[in-house]
């Protein structure tokens, strides 16, 4: 049996089992949208981050 054959097979099996391809999330976000929502997301991280700095002082 080819490799590639086994590879091909294996990944089948897994999208049948997972019930997903591998890939990136479906979230219909366009680029602008995703940039903002990840931008906020580290700016709270950052300010949690300099609190607990701040607390340990």
């Amino acid at each position: 049996m080819a490799r590639g054959n086994q590879r091909e097979l294996a990944r089948a099996k897994n999208v049948k089992k997972n019930g997903t391809d591998k890939g990136r999330k479906e979230d219909n976000l366009t680029p602008q949208q995703r940039n903002e929502r990840d931008k906020k997301a580290l700016e709270e991280k950052a300010k949690k981050k300099a609190e607990q700095k701040a607390a340990q002082k």
